[in-house]
């Protein structure tokens, strides 16, 4: 039982949420931060009379959901994550079987706790520890835990009992915390059809992932690949690593889009004016600008970094679908706007705004988005999604059976 923090710590946790949302909350959305300001103080009584700390939790989330964004959360900083891609390495989407609503494996990371424990994809998971699983709210994965969990196939009446073990994690700044998955995977489709699967961009900056990603494509190419299938679908986002991959959909340094503080924001901006910079892929470039950044607004335009002529360049198609978020999208945006690929799949969670974290002191911390961003044509996903150019849902019993009906369109498209 946790021990119910008394009304001063509660105040002092609600006026330092009041002040970063205020400072630092980039805000694209145009929420009157005044309106919302005084709406706490309004609520602040109730806030601190709550029953328990759960009570007060949950007030306060319910004032940053007022705020209509994402990246947006306030938490104990023991708490496990909301998502179960964040532990288990596999995303849940909710699917009506038998005119009942379900939960369904639709991504299952390669080598994540989901994964080792025998999870397919198409399978619909029944229960977790004895209690039943079903939509909206998804089922807690503990860190530090096994998890027993009973799953069917969609077309079947008999269960599976399975053991699932999350990993123990703590959160780091400046993220959540949560369970990451293998960043890339590949494999060769046909003799000239490679696939290339990001779960996650790994790194902070990206260099760590910028490495993987080439040894991946390094491989590909050796294995004759002229064509080539980029799956994001359920990719959780990450680092600055999404610019390299974007880079390989083209030979020169051109505009992948750009990102705005909340000062930049209010105070208003021309973006030919902004920065023009290519992702650094050294960690010495990294450094540098960090230094030349430390002393100026961090607004800029990301360029891709010119890795010149591939042989699958005219010949790429990027898998999609409503798990695909955050970095994901900007990657999926770039190649829409550009047509240097096609999407195929289905709309992206809406997701992109880049967020930081906060102490607000009592073991609580804050999460909130401080800067937006915009793709090269000046579109802003945040709440909306990119929408694919070849729209297709994936099927249950398809998917059970090992038949994945839209990297089958891909390879239709490319062939």
């Amino acid at each position: 039982m946790n021990v119910m923090l008394d009304s001063a710590a509660q105040r002092k946790i609600v006026f330092r949420v009041q002040k970063l949302v205020l400072q630092r909350h980039v805000n694209i959305g145009n929420v009157d931060l005044d309106q919302w300001s005084k709406d706490l103080e309004r609520r602040t009584p109730s806030l601190l009379a709550a029953e328990n700390d759960d009570a007060f939790e949950r007030g306060i989330k319910d004032l940053l959901a007022e705020l209509k964004s994402s990246h947006t959360d306030f938490y104990r900083s023991n708490r496990n994550p909301i998502k179960p891609e964040h532990a288990i390495g596999a995303t849940l989407q909710s699917v009506t079987i038998s005119d009942t609503q379900r939960w369904m494996f639709l991504d299952v990371f390669e080598d994540g706790a989901a994964a080792r424990s025998g999870v397919r994809p198409g399978y619909l998971l029944v229960s977790v520890n004895g209690i039943p699983a079903a939509p909206p709210e998804y089922p807690a994965f503990r860190f530090g835990a096994e998890h027993h969990l009973t799953i069917q196939a969609p077309d079947d009446t008999a269960t599976q009992d399975i053991a699932l073990i999350v990993p123990e994690r703590k959160a780091t700044r400046p993220r959540l915390p949560f369970v990451e998955p293998k960043s890339v995977s590949y494999r060769m489709l046909t003799n000239q059809i490679g696939l290339v699967k990001v779960a996650y961009f790994s790194g902070m900056f990206g260099i760590r992932f910028s490495r993987v990603l080439d040894a991946a494509m390094a491989s590909l190419k050796s294995q004759g690949c002229e064509r080539l299938v980029i799956d994001l679908r359920g990719c959780i986002g990450g680092s600055l690593g999404f610019a390299r991959l974007v880079s390989y959909m083209c030979p020169g340094r051109i505009p992948i889009g750009y990102d705005i503080t909340r000062k930049r924001h209010r105070r208003g901006y021309d973006v030919s004016q902004l920065p023009r910079v290519p992702m650094p892929d050294t960690r010495a470039g990294i450094i540098f600008r960090l230094v030349q950044f430390s002393v100026r607004d961090k607004s800029l335009v990301l360029l891709t970094q010119g890795l010149g002529p591939q042989l699958f360049h005219g010949h790429i198609v990027v898998l999609i679908n409503a798990k695909t978020s955050s970095a994901g999208e900007m990657a999926a945006q770039f190649a829409k706007d550009t047509k240097l690929a096609t999407l195929v799949g289905e709309k992206t969670a809406g997701l992109v705004a880049g967020a930081d974290v906060f102490d607000v002191g009592y073991g609580y911390t804050l999460y909130l988005p401080v800067f937006g961003w915009y793709s090269a044509s000046g579109s802003y996903n945040e709440g909306s999604g990119v929408v694919p150019d070849v729209p297709i849902d994936i099927d249950p019993l398809h998917l059970a059976e090992g038949r994945d009906v839209q990297l089958n369109k891909a390879i239709e498209i490319i062939s």
